[in-house]
């Protein structure tokens, strides 16, 4: 008998599962498919407050958000990192003082005490404003987060087994049966049919909440809460120089980022906002999308982008909570916890929310659970690095450069890499190795056996995507028969 069942493998369901898992309760978490493999990885990937929930009056959202902006940011410097966004600015749409007060909340709101305040370019004076039209001739930049979407998924997962969660991934709930003090949940595993017994259930399954709601006859009161809507990203070549991003306002009324991707070696651009009614498991931009994104920078950087700079995409679907707006952007992107405990053992349902504020929202869930599972432990997150993350002042430089003097034996690029997407636990792949020749096979893009066998003894990884799309991002950076000879090697070759 479990405590806990959390149903859903994206970052609120990992989130909810480490919290749970620290506080002494017995917590299993099962996903259908790999961890983060749908919203969770499609992400513009961003810790931030939301500078435009400021012109929909939704301050609680953006200050809880900024907030949680460093604590994240301490708790895993190494998949995290500050990042400075230009917002041009642009006479026809807002007055300067406008967007002055606006930045001034956002630098105020939420106790910033790690990230530079914003500050105003002038072209004459940066060349910030270079690769933008000439008549865009003032900019204002300001302090956000770059976080490692899918990562972070990850590591919050590992470190909720590591304190005694049980993780199965590739395990679709397929039926459940409520009690008056539990569930009965029906897991289809690889290794078969397993049914299992816990006191209560988060349904923490993004897209697919109301299919979960309903498996159980006795679970479909908080049915029909959520909206799906769809984002959509593009990857372009590299459209501009430095670590800096971009933050455009379009004329719709919608804003779009233009980011440095993969340590500056292209530029992801995003994100559009589309009612989804489709397959939940199949999700791609659309041409008119592409399209959109194109024209959208292409008011803003003098040297136009289209269609064919693009070199891959991705699309996912954000489970909003349904609070009826009539346009898809403007829907909340708060979150909604809604607790079903009348006809039986309780099942909460989460809807909505952002990544950054992933473990705030953990937190809400155990507030509301505690009502029913006596004796858990106090909340415990708020101080605590995740794996990796024990990087000493969240100095991560200082962190690359004791690393890089370490290993020596191996390039600057490779180094940095691991030491991003491992932090602290980079030495599990690369001790007793003295150069690359001691990692093993090297299947392409910087990509050795050694981390290969680390991502499945140590995060769950069962596949090549898993691999190349979700531990790491090496699928853009490998050729379509580097990636199949890793399936071969892992013994699991697609289908043609």
């Amino acid at each position: 008998m479990y405590d806990i069942l959390v149903i859903g493998g994206g970052i609120n369901g990992a989130g909810i599962a480490r919290d749970a898992a620290g506080r002494g309760l017995s917590v299993i978490l099962c996903e259908k498919d790999d961890l983060a493999s749908h919203t969770s990885s499609s992400s513009t990937k961003l810790i931030h407050g939301g500078l435009r929930y400021l012109e929909h009056y939704d301050f609680a959202l953006v200050r809880k958000a900024l907030a949680e902006r460093e604590v994240l940011l301490k708790a895993a410097p190494h998949i995290i990192w500050p990042m400075r966004f230009v917002l041009p600015h642009q006479k026809d749409q807002r007055p300067a003082w406008l967007v002055r007060i606006g930045l001034f909340l956002y630098d105020h709101m939420g106790g910033r005490k790690l990230l530079p305040p914003t500050k105003v370019l002038k072209r004459a004076k940066t060349d910030r404003l270079d690769p933008l039209k000439p008549e865009f001739k003032k900019a204002f930049e300001y302090s956000d987060c770059w976080v490692e979407d899918s990562r972070l998924v990850v590591l919050n997962t590992v470190d909720a087994a590591e304190r005694g969660a049980d993780i199965l991934t590739r395990s679709p709930c397929i039926g459940l049966e409520r009690h008056d003090d539990h569930w009965t949940a029906r897991l289809d595993t690889p290794d078969g049919e397993r049914t299992i017994e816990a006191k209560t259930i988060v349904n923490a399954a993004g897209p697919w909440v109301d299919d979960v709601i309903g498996l159980s006859s006795k679970s479909g009161k908080n049915g029909g809460q959520v909206r799906l809507v769809k984002g959509s990203h593009i990857i372009t070549r590299k459209l501009f120089d430095g670590d800096h991003a971009y933050f455009f306002q379009n004329g719709d009324g919608r804003i779009i980022f233009a980011i440095p991707y993969e340590a500056g070696t292209s530029t992801l651009v995003g994100t559009t906002d589309v009612p989804f009614e489709a397959n939940k498991d199949v999700v791609e931009i659309s041409p008119e999308e592409t399209h959109y994104l194109c024209e959208a920078v292409s008011e803003y950087f003098s040297t136009p982008v289209t269609p064919d700079d693009v070199i891959s995409t991705y699309s996912g679907v954000r489970p909003l909570y349904e609070d009826h707006s009539a346009d898809a952007s403007e829907v909340t992107r708060d979150y909604v916890l809604s607790l079903d405990a009348e006809d039986g053992a309780p099942i909460l349902s989460v809807f909505g929310g952002k990544i950054t504020t992933y473990r705030k929202l953990a937190e809400g869930v155990l507030k509301i659970l505690s009502r029913s599972l006596i004796g858990m432990a106090s909340d415990w997150t708020k101080s605590a690095p995740l794996p990796g993350g024990d990087i000493r002042d969240a100095d991560f430089d200082g962190f690359l450069a004791s690393m890089t003097a370490k290993y020596s034996g191996f390039d600057k690029p490779l180094l940095t890499r691991l030491a991003r997407a491992y932090g602290t636990r980079m030495p599990r792949i690369l001790d007793g190795a003295q150069s690359v020749a001691d990692l093993g096979k090297h299947f392409g893009g910087g990509l050795y056996a050694a981390e290969v066998q680390y991502l499945i003894d140590a995060e769950f990884a069962r596949s090549a995507e898993d691999i190349v799309w979700r531990r790491s991002k090496l699928g853009l950076h490998m050729t379509p028969a580097e990636i199949d000879a890793l399936f071969v090697w892992l013994g699991q070759r697609e289908a043609a």
